[in-house]
C-alpha cells in the first residue's frame, strides 16, 4: 500500500506543481486521505519537488543553458553585464536569496505549525481570491526582458511565501507578477526560472537530512516520516513523468486564457476543508 499511496502522491505532485493551487497542499490533503491518514512530511514534499522541478528543466533547457552561459561569461566580461539572459542570471540568484533564509529561520513551523490543514484551508482561499484580483487588474503589458532589480527581489518575497503550504509556489510568484504589470506567460516562465535553485537546494537539503538525522515517532521538531527511500524515489519518478505533460499544457493555456478557473478551484477547496475542519469530520 505504500507503493500505491506513492503512485498516487507522485501524481498529485506532478499534476499540481504548475498549477498555481499548490502542491504541497494537495500533497498535504490527500495525504491525510490515503490508507495512512498521516501527513507525508515535509520531508517527502521537497523531495518530490525534485522530479517535477527536473521536468522545468527539460522543458525551459535552451533558457537555462542560454541564463547560465551568458551569465558565466559576464563575469569574465565576455558579454556585458546588461545582456538580457546575464541580468536574468543575477536576479534568479538574488530572488533566490529570499526563500533560502526564510526556509532556514522558520525551518521547524515549516515542517509542523504551517502544515496544520486550518493554515493550508486559509491560504488557498486567500491567495486563490489574491490570484483573480492580480490577473483582473494587472496590466500585462510587461515582458521579462524588462525585468529589474526591484522586481527581481519583488518576485523572491512572493516565492518565499510557498514556504507554506496552500500559497503556492507557482501561484505566489505570478500573482506577484501580474500585479507587477506582466504578461502572464512572462509572470509563469520567470517563476518556474525562479523556482529551480530553491526547489533544488530544498529537496536535496532534506535528501541530506533524511540521512543524517530521519526523523522518527517522539522526536521533536518534525513529523515521523511515512514513506521510506524507495516510495519517496517512486513519487520522484512519476512526479517527473506527470509534471513534464502538465507543463507543456499549462504553457500553452495559459497564453490563451485566464487563471479564473485555478481561482474557483482554490477557494472551493479552501472552503471545503474549512467546513470538513469546522465539523470534526478531520482533523488538522
Amino acid at each position: 500500500m505504500d507503493v500505491i499511496n506513492a503512485i498516487i502522491l507522485g501524481i498529485v505532485q506532478g499534476l499540481t506543481e504548475f498549477l498555481p493551487v499548490s502542491s504541497s497542499a494537495h500533497l498535504r490533503i490527500v495525504g491525510e486521505m490515503l490508507g495512512t491518514g498521516e501527513d507525508p512530511g515535509a520531508r517527502f514534499t521537497a523531495i518530490t519537488q525534485i522530479g517535477t522541478e527536473l521536468a522545468v528543466v527539460v522543458y525551459f533547457w535552451k533558457d537555462i543553458t542560454g541564463i547560465i552561459g551568458n551569465w558565466a561569461k559576464s563575469l569574465v566580461g565576455a558579454v556585458p553585464r546588461t545582456d538580457p539572459q546575464a541580468r536574468l542570471g543575477w536576479l534568479i540568484i538574488l530572488g533566490s536569496l529570499p526563500i533560502g533564509v526564510l526556509g532556514l529561520v522558520f525551518q521547524d513551523q515549516i515542517e509542523t505549525t504551517f502544515r496544520s490543514l486550518w493554515w493550508v484551508a486559509i491560504m488557498l482561499i486567500v491567495f486563490g481570491v489574491l490570484l483573480g484580483v492580480a490577473d483582473r487588474i494587472g496590466a500585462k503589458n510587461r515582458k521579462l526582458e524588462s525585468l529589474g532589480l526591484g522586481h527581481g527581489i519583488g518576485y523572491g518575497f512572493a516565492q518565499a511565501l510557498a514556504l507554506i503550504p496552500g500559497v503556492s509556489r507557482s501561484g505566489g510568484t505570478i500573482t506577484a507578477g501580474l500585479l507587477m504589470g506582466y504578461e502572464r506567460a512572462a509572470a509563469a516562465r520567470y517563476a518556474f526560472l525562479l523556482a529551480i535553485p530553491a526547489v533544488f537546494a530544498s529537496g536535496l537539503y532534506q535528501v541530506y537530512k533524511s540521512i543524517s538525522s530521519p526523523c522518527v515517532a517522539g522526536a521533536t521538531g518534525c513529523l515521523p516520516e511515512v514513506y521510506g527511500p524507495l516510495e519517496t524515489l517512486i513519487a520522484t519518478v512519476v512526479a517527473f513523468v506527470i509534471g513534464l505533460v502538465v507543463i507543456v499544457f499549462f504553457m500553452s493555456y495559459i497564453s490563451k486564457k485566464s487563471f479564473m478557473p485555478f481561482v474557483v478551484y482554490r477557494i472551493l477547496l479552501g472552503g471545503t476543508l474549512v467546513v470538513l475542519l469546522s465539523t470534526g469530520v478531520i482533523a488538522a
